[in-house]
């Protein structure tokens, strides 16, 4: 996969990249949490996208 964040498609959508601040950023504003309970979410489920989010809202 390219690191040319101006090529797009649907293959990143799926996954949250614990390592980039703009993804940590988004879920951060989306479902108003912490950086901190982002990356312990994707600790605990992994870093498939709808694990994460569904693992958050249920911490809240």
């Amino acid at each position: 996969m390219s690191d040319n964040k101006n090529i797009q498609d649907g293959r990143d959508r799926s996954r949250v990249n614990g390592n980039e601040s703009y993804e940590l950023s988004y879920l951060e504003e989306k479902l108003g949490v912490s950086r901190e309970q982002v990356r312990a979410a994707i600790e605990a489920v992994g870093n498939k996208r709808e694990d994460v989010e569904a693992w958050l809202k249920k911490q809240q």
